[in-house]
């Protein structure tokens, strides 16, 4: 017992600086899409593109995230290589955005906005599994740390780009905004491309499963499309997803144009918006550990549909603005708690698998959410987009109501554990 004691210190200090590591890898991951969400309407003036042709854009993106996302989780398990898939989910993300500011064509913008969607949807399956084998008892905490960093991605970067909108252009602004990206893939390879891997010792001692072949992930994979758990976790996650994409894609136009907000406020407005993430993801995530994953996810959604009703009556004001940080408080706090709600009740040695499935998932909604916003917005006015997404989060909720959780008892040997706890 003297011999195997003393390895275990090292290896969670280890795993505790790459959980940071990782951390900042997930801000820039964010980083990218957050900038193109307050480009979008210059991008639109510029070329002159319709509502309907703004959204499509991004439900490009969101389609090929949505085809990508499971053959990425198979491979993540089969596979291994980490650290590796980490550098290189960044470095697809980044190159596609720099191509973009030098494009003046439409299907050009579509066809970056395809890659971009494959290489950001390459992370998520590689990092939360990872995270989550090394701390089993603290899932929701740990997973939210990861989470916060998605909402410092998506806080500083559009306050960072409004303030460089203020004196450079929308392309010199997606040229500058590449850097960073390269030089964190850069650091993640060197650091963590040999170390991260399913067949590295170090991992087997935090109950990482040993290297398997694609054979057996994909007879485990069979199995895993029958768990309950994760069925309802995705049926639900397409309707968040629809709100997450459409509130994304048409809030910033909204301040835009029917509140004649300067690029630089809109910048400002949906950093406070991520902002309230931030503080509020570990919170979540620390609740749900102790008090349950369904009584946080429900209570959230419930806020955010109220919210956004709120916000409906706000139109025009500058309540309206107000309301945004109550907004971010509630609804971003709890996507690290769905993840690790759905790698409670999946096996460790298909978590990039389970992942991979809830991603897809949600980006057939982030999909479907700005296409329908922009349809409505055409046709009824940017507010009536709001009445939209305030019945997907109620429907998202609906469904969490009735979403099996696994029992706690049974913990990471819960292979497709569906009964309620109690």
């Amino acid at each position: 017992m003297t011999t195997i004691d003393p390895p275990a210190d090292p290896i969670a200090r280890k795993s505790f600086k790459e959980v940071w590591l990782i951390t900042i890898g997930h801000a820039l991951t964010h980083w990218y899409p957050a900038t193109f969400y307050l480009l979008l309407p210059l991008i639109g003036n510029e070329l002159g593109l319709s509502y309907v042709q703004i959204g499509s854009i991004l439900t490009t993106q969101a389609l090929a995230g949505a085809i990508s996302n499971v053959p990425g989780g198979l491979f993540v398990d089969s596979v291994g290589r980490k650290g590796l898939l980490m550098a290189v989910s960044l470095f697809w993300i980044g190159a596609p955005y720099l191509l973009m500011g030098f494009s003046h064509d439409y299907w050009l913008l579509l066809s970056c906005a395809a890659l971009v969607g494959i290489g950001n949807n390459l992370w998520h399956p590689t990092a939360i599994p990872l995270l989550a084998q090394r701390y089993p008892d603290r899932k929701g905490l740990v997973v939210s740390i990861h989470g916060m960093g998605g909402n410092v991605g998506d806080a500083l970067a559009p306050l960072v780009a409004g303030a460089l909108l203020a004196v450079l252009t929308w392309r010199e602004v997606v040229v500058i905004n590449v850097v960073p990206g390269i030089l964190m893939a850069v650091i993640l390879l060197v650091l963590l491309g040999h170390t991260l891997t399913t067949d590295d010792p170090s991992s087997t001692a935090n109950g990482s499963p040993p290297k398997r072949t694609l054979r057996d992930t994909l007879r485990d994979f069979k199995a895993l499309l029958a768990n309950r758990t994760l069925i309802f976790l995705c049926a639900s996650s397409v309707f968040r997803s629809m709100t997450h994409g459409g509130l994304l894609t048409f809030l910033p136009i909204y301040l835009a144009t029917d509140m004649g907000y300067s690029p630089i406020w809109i910048g400002a407005c949906m950093a406070a918006l991520q902002t309230a993430g931030f503080i509020a993801c570990p919170i979540a995530g620390h609740l749900s550990d102790k008090m349950g994953r369904r009584q946080i996810v429900m209570s959230s959604m419930m806020m955010t549909a109220v919210i956004i009703i709120a916000m409906i009556f706000a139109g025009g004001t500058s309540a309206f603005v107000f309301f945004i940080a109550f907004l971010g408080f509630f609804f971003f706090s709890i996507r690290a708690v769905l993840q690790a709600w759905l790698l409670d009740a999946t096996p460790p040695n298909m978590g990039g698998s389970s992942i991979g499935v809830l991603f897809a998932i949600q980006s057939f909604g982030s999909a479907l959410g700005p296409i329908t916003c922009g349809l409505i917005a055409d046709r009824y006015g940017l507010l009536t987009t709001f009445y939209f997404l305030v019945g997907t989060i109620i429907a998202a909720n609906m469904l969490i109501f009735f979403t099996p959780v696994p029992d706690k008892a049974l913990g990471d040997n819960a292979r497709f554990a569906g009964q309620p706890a109690e």
